[in-house]
């Protein structure tokens, strides 16, 4: 069964009260439904994936690497070879940190069930430990497995073009990304997913 990043009235209203701008995008738009993987492995291992590729072909790699391993777990990844991981469709250098991350998984190195219990950042320090996990990476994990509220990525290029194209702007410094971020904040994960909307076109 599909699910869904949960957001409703609370979190729209909010945002719709603090900027007059995403509000008029967030009525215009609608209700926005974006899948999440609950479970954290294999979120994190479908962020890999992600990692400078199109959603489409990404999600293409990851169905054929889930079909190959019977399933993303830990478990399941050990038994493939490097090689194998690779011939679904991505980098040798891609195939060998999904690899270190079931290695993790398996030997305790990172405890992914303790993940939802840990703050934010706290969950960015440790995943960032691990070999092809940046912040980026850490950031769409506690978005589209863990529903983190608060969320929203500098790091991500379909953030900052949904801003710029939002207000009019052409260039996005950290300190005027901060400015929006204080502006969206409790709720800055719901104000992502309208940016990503408004950076497609919508």
């Amino acid at each position: 069964m599909t699910a869904y990043f949960e957001y409703g009235e609370k979190e729209t209203g909010y945002l719709k009260s603090r900027d007059k701008k995403l509000a008029e995008a967030i009525d215009r738009i609608g209700m926005v439904r974006r899948k999440i993987i609950p479970d954290p492995f294999c979120a994190l291992v479908h962020s890999i994936v992600e990692q400078q590729v199109s959603g489409k072909t990404a999600q293409t790699v990851f169905d054929r690497l889930n079909g190959k391993a019977g399933g993303i777990t830990p478990e399941n990844i050990l038994k493939l070879e490097t090689e194998e991981i690779r011939n679904c469709g991505m980098s040798a250098r891609k195939a060998g940190y999904i690899r270190g991350i079931a290695e993790a998984a398996i030997t305790g190195a990172v405890d992914f069930d303790s993940l939802k219990s840990k703050t934010d950042r706290e969950i960015i320090e440790t995943l960032t430990k691990l070999r092809g996990v940046g912040v980026w990476t850490a950031e769409m994990l506690l978005i589209f497995s863990l529903q983190r509220p608060d969320v929203i990525s500098f790091n991500d290029f379909g953030i900052r073009k949904g801003i710029m194209k939002l207000y009019g702007i052409n260039e996005l410094t950290m300190e005027k990304f901060s400015e929006y971020r204080r502006i969206y904040s409790p709720y800055a994960t719901t104000a992502s997913i309208y940016l990503w909307e408004i950076a497609k076109g919508l």
